[in-house]
């Protein structure tokens, strides 16, 4: 009950703050043009992190009175917060500062190896040690364990970035994702998720004006989106399962690297479908229509 409560408050939380700071958005700093040619604010992922962590504060605050969280349920929330506020960090920096050069793994490493650290490349080495910050706050209790939960929050991170090319489509996949890992954590145990929770209510409180192209999460919000998912899986299984998973996320990077997730998804009709629906229509959107150039500036 606390998660789904901690849900709808984190969802009108990241409603209200929007509408409260929208004046902030306007600076030209934060403008980009998206494919309509259309100025719109990018990195409004850190009102979704604002969002949570004034949610986060309030039930500190009731833990302080004298409600009983339980271990497992204050460990999943501030290994969040970490996650949060660390990949939101990173991810403004790129929105904000990236030049669009040395993309993909390999030209940021490229990029480290000349004595260059890219936005991608501080994303690369920050992420990985924001990830083993969480997943140890979060409940991991041996080094193998801690690796491997960190590796899967930082290429979920990654991930999130990866799907955020169209209007609203993180946030689509991320709300579906975990609602599959909450309808599959045991009962007793949800409340561990409570953090993960909470950052898809305030990713929800966002979508609409998201997808009528009034914002853009940017790297600032999917990255946060993806670290949160990917850190509430290593919480709700065990080793084993996350080393699965693990090599799921690595062939789904390396695949990003070669493969458009765009056009898989216009090629599939059930992805097509949902990932439509409620956006702007696009000159080709229609039942055979093509994605190409529906990327987003970053």
């Amino acid at each position: 009950m606390i998660a789904l409560g901690a849900f709808a408050v984190a969802g009108m939380a990241g409603l209200g703050l929007w509408l409260v700071s929208r004046s902030m958005f306007a600076a030209p700093v934060v403008q980009r043009r998206n494919i309509r040619g259309v100025d719109v604010p990018v990195g409004v992922g850190v009102v979704m992190v604002m969002a949570a962590v004034a949610v986060e504060a309030a039930l500190s605050l009731f833990d302080v009175a004298g409600r009983d969280a339980g271990a497992a349920e204050l460990a999943g929330r501030r290994g969040t917060m970490v996650a949060a506020l660390g990949f939101g960090l990173l991810g403004l920096l790129d929105d904000l500062a990236a030049d669009g050069d040395d993309k993909g793994f390999r030209g940021h490493l490229v990029s480290m190896g000349r004595g260059r650290l890219t936005t991608g490349g501080a994303k690369l080495v920050g992420g990985g040690a924001v990830a083993v910050v969480a997943v140890t706050t979060g409940g991991a209790v041996s080094v193998p364990e801690a690796l491997v939960g960190a590796a899967v929050v930082a290429l979920a991170a990654n991930l999130g970035n990866l799907l955020d090319r169209a209007p609203g489509r993180t946030t689509k996949v991320a709300l579906v994702a975990g609602a599959v890992l909450v309808a599959t954590t045991a009962a007793g145990a949800r409340s561990a998720l409570t953090g993960t929770v909470i950052i898809l209510g305030a990713a929800l409180g966002l979508l609409a004006f998201d997808l009528r192209e009034r914002l853009m999460l940017g790297d600032a919000g999917a990255n946060v989106l993806g670290a949160a998912l990917g850190l509430g899986a290593t919480i709700a299984v065990g080793l084993r399962a996350q080393v699965v998973l693990l090599a799921v996320l690595v062939g789904l990077n390396l695949a990003s690297e070669a493969v458009s997730f765009s056009r898989v998804i216009d090629r599939v009709p059930p992805l097509r479908v949902l990932d439509r629906c409620g956006r702007l229509p696009l000159d080709g959107d229609g039942p055979a229509g093509s994605s190409r150039g529906r990327r987003r500036p970053r």
